[in-house]
Order: C-alpha cells, then structure tokens, then sequence
C-alpha cells in the first residue's frame, strides 16, 4: 500500500469519526431541544391555569420531593395561604384543590432541574472524550451558564407574586420566557451548524438578514404574547378582525405616562400583540415572493415557502385561541407552535452561513 492510499485511508476515518461525533451531538441536542419544548408547553399551563405561585419556596435540591402525606400536603396549603393569592382570590380553596394546582407548577420545576442534567451531563461526557469541537465549546458552555441563570429569573418571577400581587409580574413573565427562547434557540442554532448544508445560493444578498429579521420578529412576538399572558389579555376583546368594534379601537392609551399603556393595559397589549402577528405575516410573505422569484430551485426558497405556512398555521391557532376565550388546549397549541415557528426561523437564518468548518481530531482533542 502506498503512502498516498495510507493517507487517504487515514483521512476517511478521520472524516467518518468526525460525523459520528456531530451526529451523536445533534441527537443529544435534539432531546435537549425537545426537553426545552415540554418545558415551556409546561410553564404555559401552569401559568393558564392560575398554579404558577403554589410552591412559595426556592429550594433548588429538597424541592425535587412533593409532599408525601397527608401532614405534608397540609404544611404545603398553609404557605400558600400565607400570601395574596390564596386571600383574595382563593379563599375557598381545599387542600384537594391546591393539589391540582400544586402538580402543575412541580411539574414544571422538575422538567426545569431535569434539563439542567440533561445537558450538562453529556456536555461533560462529550467534551472529556473529545467529542465536541473547540469551536463549539464556548456556545455550549454559555448556553448551560444561560440555563443556570433562568433559574434564578424563575424564582425572581414568582416572588413578584409572594407578597403584593394576586398573579406574578408580567415584565417578569415576558423576561422569564424570552430567555427560555433564547436557550431554545442557541441549541437550535447550534445543531444547524453541526448538520450538513446546501450548496445552493443565497436568492439574494440580503436574504440572509432578511432570515435574522425574521427570526426576531418571532422571538419579539413571542415577548408580546408573554405580555398577553401575563395580563390575562387574552381574556376580553375576544372578536376578529375588529378589536372593541372597531380594526383600531380606542383608549389605546388611557394610562400616563403614555408608554406604559404597552405594557400594562391589557387592550392596548393584545391590540400590539395583534398588530404584531400581521407585521410577521406580511414580512416572512415577502421573504417567500423574493426567495422564489429569485431562487425558485433552491432550499432556501423552499424554506422560506414552509416557513410562511408555518406562521399562516400559527395565526389561525392564534385568532382561533382568541375567539374561542382561550381554552386551555389551544392555548397551548398556540404557545407550542410559537416555539415550531422560532425554531424553524433560526434554524433557516443559520443555514446561510454554512456548517461549522470540520476540525481534526488533533484539534478537537487539545
């Protein structure tokens, strides 16, 4: 054998070495990513259904434990009729009820401590293996920091609610959220790079950034929603496409000074939110008529095409979940698909830049 064929012998190892390491970090992202998807299905329900401040109490390691008997369930209530919530809005309550409010909010701070595991533990495994390449390292690592600092806003969120307030604050609730977003989109955007790309051009020289708008546009929409929520704005005005009678209703901006009306007058909020979704709808449309009147042959054209379906689905789920007076399970569908459209959105900004450039394993190993 010669030394030419050794080489090239050596470099198909090296190189089917290479995507089996990728591949094994894309499916560990995935069921991260998937992790993260239940996650926040999961936070939404338990802020729909009113059970977000049922635990009273940050206890990152013993609170992984639900009460176990009747004394417990019983220690539990008492907290939770300590604050505003239970006394004014719940004072009839039984410990039975409690439980079903309880569950939710446990469930969502379980999922919360199991993701941290999820990922941090195969992230170690990959990592003093040499599975992981330097160039992702860094992201990785900042992703998990991010994941350790939205338990803090968690717990930051429902405290706003201990005290004063019958429900948590809605600035908190939209921060709360977005960050979620963001840890959603960071694995999102680093699986992308680990995954082969297209060859094919970019339809125009903007349709890169044009894809980052987008991308945006959806993760500011989602703020919005949050918004929404928070607010329980969702709740009135609940006709389309006129909002109060009319396509721009009035006492838009009651409140003074003006600004704060955007984010504390339930009308005002859900009339943004609206005008929001019509913005994106109109945006991610002219992104698909240039893709493929530009490019029509090539995969970013027909991203931009399914991307645009996407967004159309959500807005009915959206106006269907408004007209309906927000019924739990569109509710959530809507809050679900929201995630599918930003995941698809960075998904396919990232695509304009390629895969991650291949190390060796020298390099991946130092």
């Amino acid at each position: 054998m010669s030394a030419t064929d050794t080489i090239i012998i050596e470099a198909t190892r090296e190189t089917g070495r290479l995507d089996r390491n990728r591949k094994a970090v894309r499916i560990w992202l995935g069921v991260v990513i998937f992790t993260l998807f239940c996650l926040v299905l999961v936070g939404g329900a338990t802020r729909l259904t009113d059970s977000g401040l049922s635990i009273t109490e940050w206890k990152p390691i013993h609170g992984v434990i639900p009460p176990l008997n009747a004394a417990e369930w019983q220690e539990e209530f008492e907290l939770y009729q300590r604050i505003p919530q239970y006394q004014l809005l719940n004072s009839h309550m039984t410990v039975e009820e409690f439980k079903s409010i309880f569950w939710w909010e446990w469930a969502h701070r379980f999922l919360a401590r199991s993701i941290g595991i999820i990922f941090a533990l195969p992230l170690a495994f990959f990592w003093l293996t040499g599975r992981i390449e330097k160039r992702v390292r860094l992201p990785l690592v900042g992703t998990l920091a991010l994941g350790g600092f939205q338990g803090f806003i968690g717990w930051w969120m429902v405290s706003s609610g201990l005290t004063k307030l019958t429900s948590v604050s809605q600035y908190r609730l939209a921060t709360h959220l977005v960050i979620a977003c963001l840890i959603f989109s960071a694995c999102v955007w680093i699986m992308r790079g680990l995954a082969s790309h297209t060859k094919d051009r970019a339809p125009t020289d903007k349709s890169k950034w044009a894809a980052g708008g987008i991308a945006f546009l959806v993760l500011f929409q989602i703020y919005l929603g949050a918004l929404v929520a928070g607010l329980d704005a969702g709740l009135s005005y609940n006709t389309w496409p006129m909002m109060d009678g009319a396509f721009i209703p009035g006492d838009l901006f009651i409140q003074n000074p003006w600004w704060i009306n955007l984010f504390e007058n339930p009308k005002t909020v859900q009339f943004v939110h609206r005008c929001g979704a019509y913005v994106l709808l109109v945006v991610v449309f002219l992104h698909m008529i240039v893709s493929l009147s530009k490019a029509p042959a090539t995969t970013h054209a027909r991203r931009a095409v399914l991307l645009f379906i996407l967004v159309s689905i959500q807005a009915v789920i959206g106006i269907s979940t408004l007209i309906f007076q927000v019924p739990l399970d569109m509710a959530l569908a809507h809050q679900g698909m929201a995630l599918i459209v930003l995941g698809f959105a960075v998904a396919h900004f990232r695509a304009f830049f390629g895969e991650y450039k291949r190390e060796t394993a020298i390099e991946v190993r130092s």
